[in-house]
């Protein structure tokens, strides 16, 4: 697996979530699931605006293996989303934690970390599953 950006905590269902500047959160998958969906075909996004509950599906990614949906790990409200995805789905192949994210939410409430992992905790989780 590539190195694990610091400033990013994780999920079980392996999302990320960067916290912005301005209080909005950007969400993407992480690098081991992409790798283990292969490459990406096509992206569903949410529509801007759609209030979501955390857990709720948030997007949906296929691949040339399968189609998986994508939860938030979040509640809050959609504020933008990746539009070069619906032509370009392997940004997320490429550049998971950058290019490839897939929406920007508003959190409902404070963000619960405790229910996230830090980098090391989820190259740790991911180890595990491997073995």
């Amino acid at each position: 697996m590539s190195e694990l950006p610091g400033d990013l905590l994780y999920t079980k269902e392996h999302e990320w979530l960067r916290r912005e500047e301005d209080g909005s959160v950007t969400i993407g998958i992480t690098d081991h699931a992409q790798e283990a969906l292969g490459d990406l075909v096509y992206v569903e996004l949410p529509e801007v605006g759609l209030d979501l509950d955390e857990g709720g599906e948030m997007a949906v990614v296929e691949s040339v293996k399968a189609a998986s949906d994508v939860y938030a790990p979040i509640g809050g409200s959609v504020v933008a989303v990746n539009e070069t995805l619906a032509d370009d789905p392997e940004h997320i192949n490429s550049d998971a934690y950058g290019d490839g994210w897939i929406v920007r939410m508003q959190p409902s409430d404070a963000i619960d970390e405790s229910a996230l992992m830090s980098p090391d905790d989820y190259q740790q989780f991911c180890d595990e599953l491997d073995d």
